[in-house]
């Protein structure tokens, strides 16, 4: 076979050992997972917020990046608060 047709051994054990992992790993969920991934973009929304506060320089456009970050961490609030109660 030719250089570079192809994966090497070790990378098909791996992926196939993996594939196999995830197959045995537990399964979450989907109220749980729906949950998990409305986190993890409010997290990735807030953080893009944040760097963009920092640059900014006009008063209105620090206010209303301001607002979105009181709207992005009210919503996570309530997206955890709902995490809380579901395990209850």
């Amino acid at each position: 076979m030719a250089i570079g047709w192809g994966k090497s051994f070790e990378e098909q054990v791996e992926e196939a050992n993996q594939r196999a992992s995830e197959k045995l790993a537990p399964r979450i969920p989907s109220a749980d997972r729906v949950r998990q991934r409305r986190l993890e973009s409010l997290k990735l929304s807030r953080s893009r917020v944040e760097e963009q506060l920092e640059r900014a320089v006009q008063p209105a456009h620090r206010a209303m990046l301001m607002k979105a970050l009181q709207a992005i961490e009210k919503e996570a609030e309530a997206v955890d608060s709902e995490t809380s109660i579901g395990d209850a």
